[in-house]
């Protein structure tokens, strides 16, 4: 209901402004407004007119006041958060929070910057980052609240994050394709019986490697298996005897798709570097099926290469093809290490 003694305070303030005058604040541990100190009233007045997200926490059980801008960060919690003591309107974050009230309530301004915080604001656990302040507040030289301004940086965080996840993931990709055009224009030469059928050769091989990456840029809504598997292969191989490929007529989605080219491409160049592609007797078994429980079944099997060995260290290879692509699928991958040649595993759903 309207608040029946001061109906014009604050002044302004737009939809916050309105809320705070129409709240039954008789029903909160602040009280009717009227009887509200000339220092809680003259806080209140600044932050409705602040254009930055502000909110302050007043009395012994720190009862929340913000303006319009605070409310947006509030989520689902705003309708019922105007005068609630802070515990409960954030109780989710209280804990991780608490040293920073402490410390504000001891006189001592605090600063966080990127702060991560775990929210249930909307009703399910957010990540969010936050850089704020909160500031003691005094009425008779006593402190009786603090004020918290407030940013949150959630997305500027995720995209920083991600963008270096992009740039490792493109640092490495560029240096396998490096890594594989080096080996296209060794082993072609290596085998070739003249200076044209090499450039002839190379030249192919070049192009079959751009189309492996275009394919891993398709948008298409699916794709054939077996396209994404010859598409990717076929940079990497300087005969096309080198290879077998077994599986059912399958399509995936786009999303899969690129994924499993991801993983396959991770292994045909290990492969040409140091496995069953770097040995002019090597051979590539690739096959997949959808077995009799419902789950997608990929397997790689190289044989007739250089003796395998156990890596004494994984890079970001192995944790591309072992963890990143089995999440497209919801599912499983490992790699084994047999000395008849490395084996790739991949288990999932469709």
């Amino acid at each position: 209901m309207r608040n029946p003694v001061s109906p014009g305070f604050p002044t302004g303030g737009d939809r916050m402004g309105q809320h705070i005058r129409d709240l039954d604040w008789s029903a909160t541990s602040l009280g009717l407004i009227d009887k509200w100190s000339s220092a809680l009233r003259s806080v209140v007045q600044m932050m409705v007119a602040q254009k930055q997200a502000v909110c302050l926490f007043w009395g012994a059980d720190l009862a929340l006041i913000y303006n319009d801008s605070y409310a947006v960060l509030l989520g689902a919690k705003e309708p019922t958060a105007l005068g609630q003591p802070f515990k409960v309107v954030w109780s989710d974050v209280w804990h991780d929070v608490k040293p920073f009230v402490d410390q504000a309530m001891s006189g001592k301004g605090t600063w966080s910057e990127d702060f991560p915080l775990t929210m249930m604001r909307n009703g399910y656990p957010e990540e969010t980052y936050w850089t704020f302040s909160y500031s003691p507040l005094y009425d008779d030289d006593q402190i009786t609240g603090m004020i918290n301004i407030a940013l949150e940086t959630t997305q500027s965080v995720i995209a920083r994050r991600n963008q270096g996840a992009l740039q490792h993931e493109l640092m490495h990709r560029a240096k396998n394709n490096l890594a594989v055009t080096t080996a296209v224009v060794s082993s072609t030469l290596r085998y070739a019986t003249s200076l044209d059928a090499a450039r002839e050769t190379v030249a192919a091989r070049i192009s079959a490697l751009s189309k492996a990456q275009d394919m891993l840029r398709a948008n298409e809504s699916e794709a054939s298996i077996s396209e994404i598997v010859t598409v990717a292969l076929e940079a990497h191989l300087d005969r096309p005897d080198r290879m077998t490929i077994t599986g059912a007529d399958l399509k995936i989605t786009s999303e899969k798709a690129i994924g499993l080219s991801l993983a396959i491409y991770e292994l045909a160049t290990n492969a040409v570097k140091y496995g069953a592609l770097s040995s002019a007797s090597g051979h590539v078994d690739v096959s997949w099926d959808v077995e009799a429980n419902g789950q997608f079944a990929f397997v790689w099997r190289e044989s007739g290469g250089p003796p395998v060995f156990v890596p004494t260290h994984t890079g970001f290879g192995s944790r591309l093809t072992n963890s990143v692509v089995p999440s497209y699928f919801s599912g499983l991958a490992e790699t084994h290490y047999e000395p008849a040649g490395v084996v790739y595993k991949l288990t999932g759903k469709l």
